[in-house]
């Protein structure tokens, strides 16, 4: 048998190629959209894909399964479970509970395990020329190591009411068919650390059964269902603005991209063209840079793993966006953004010095700074972190208006005092500066250290 996990650091997101050696037919779990990944595996390897499926219908991340099958015909293996409202609305071969996929001398059997979703699955995989016991199962969403996948998303990010009550039921029963599973089967999950999709999920990449049993929280409440629920839903982050869009775009018929897009560098007079039609212009410099001179209106978001989730909660989907970048970081943009979706990006400048443009600064503070503005009737101090991190312990007197959503909670801040935001260490406080300035919010000081510098030496509040 031949394996390979594909791990996708920017969404800490994992895929599978899983192939027979014997009969050079291979299977893959849950593909990310830039799918020559997985032909230059299968190539190098000499297998051919010829089966392909996912755990369920993604929100995270535009699934590559489509691609793959435009590009290899290989087979495509999706869920009919969950009811008429969670079927994929294009061609494919139904999967239900007991459902096995062939694949060489492998074999995986279908598990129905709603929570996370009404129609998820996870695959259990059998290697017969070994053994005819499972080997692996494959979870997607719904076991993590040391996390279950959260039911709250169709609510949260798709907008329909009452589905996560409904959900962190079905997943509470769901644990009852992985606790009977051998304790020796390995568990590949569909996320690790990083991810939206929990809030306490392992960095390690795989565990087992066994071991999920004795240090996962989700089985200490065996016969306890509200406990379980309670807990469950308690203290989820934010799930990114994006996520609505990806289940709509994974679940019906779109354009499929088959190849990882070149996009062009402009010319001075091209760009200056596209910022006065509107374009959006997203600066993934490093934040220092961007904070000594930026295009006005530019949204700062540097090129970290974090890149495309923040540009996913940020930039709607019908917007025509430039990139400010180096020419070496181009290809990985465009990877990060064309794995949600985001494929209206007609160039990229390197640099903004040369434009012609009077270029705005942003004010950075130290903490010595931040201290003494603290306090007085003329400053706001506004923690852009998430609510169950400000929750847990932030600066007194600080308001929480979380970075995702500030454009929608404008009117709470005050125009008459002096803002003054922070985050965690600096990442999200510079994309709220960048925000805030581009609705007309000039003079915000950074305190870019954030809680990390403040909580070495200070005392914190906590909303327990």
């Amino acid at each position: 048998m031949f394996f390979q996990h594909i791990y996708d650091k920017s969404l800490a997101q994992g895929s599978y190629l899983i192939g027979c050696q014997a009969t050079g037919e291979a299977i893959v779990i849950d593909a990310k959209r830039d799918v020559d990944t997985y032909l230059d595996i299968a190539k190098q390897n000499g297998l051919r894909i010829t089966h392909l499926t996912e755990t369920h219908i993604h929100a995270d991340f535009l699934s590559g399964t489509r691609e793959l099958e435009a590009l290899t015909g290989a087979a495509m293996h999706l869920s009919d479970e969950g009811g008429p409202d969670w079927q994929y609305e294009f061609p494919h071969e139904g999967l239900r509970e007991g459902s096995v996929i062939k694949v060489g001398n492998l074999s995986l059997e279908v598990i129905h395990t709603p929570g996370h979703t009404p129609e998820s699955i996870s695959f259990l995989l059998r290697d017969h020329p070994a053994t005819d016991e499972p080997v692996m199962l494959f979870t997607g969403d719904f076991v993590f190591v040391g996390d279950v996948g959260r039911p709250d998303l169709l609510e949260k990010a798709a907008g329909l009411v009452g589905t996560q009550d409904i959900g962190a039921r079905e997943l509470f029963q769901s644990l009852r068919k992985f606790s009977e599973l051998p304790p020796y089967v390995q568990v590949w999950p569909g996320h690790g650390a990083g991810s939206a999709c929990g809030k306490a999920l392992g960095a390690v990449p795989s565990t087992t059964v066994g071991y999920e049993l004795i240090r996962n929280w989700a089985f200490r409440f065996e016969n306890d269902e509200k406990g379980f629920v309670d807990y469950l839903l308690t203290g989820q982050p934010e799930p990114p603005r994006y996520f609505a869009t990806m289940k709509k775009r994974n679940k019906v018929d779109r354009p499929l991209l088959t190849e990882v897009p070149k996009h062009p560098r402009l010319t001075k007079e091209q760009f200056l063209s596209a910022y006065r039609d509107g374009a959006r212009i997203i600066d993934a410099r490093p934040k220092d840079m961007h904070a000594k001179g930026a295009v006005p209106g530019s949204l700062g978001v540097e090129n970290s793993l974090s890149f495309a989730t923040w540009v996913g909660w940020l930039v709607g989907y019908d917007e025509t966006l430039v990139l400010v970048a180096d020419d070496a970081q181009i290809e990985d943009l465009t990877r990060k953004l064309m794995r949600i979706g985001m494929d209206r990006i007609i160039g990229y400048i390197p640099t903004v010095s040369d434009l012609g443009l009077a270029l705005e600064t942003r004010d950075i503070i130290d903490i010595d700074t931040f201290k003494s503005l603290l306090g007085r009737d003329d400053i706001q101090v506004v923690d852009v972190r998430g609510a169950t991190e400000y929750a847990a312990g932030h600066v007194p007197g600080a308001i929480n208006l979380f970075v995702g959503t500030l454009a929608d909670n404008l009117e709470k801040l005050d125009r008459s005092k002096q803002l003054v935001i922070h985050c965690q260490a600096g990442a999200r406080s510079a994309i709220a500066q960048a925000l805030l300035a581009a609705n007309g919010f000039k003079d915000v000081k950074n305190f870019s250290g954030g809680m990390a510098a403040w909580s070495a030496t200070n005392q914190l509040i906590s909303c327990a």
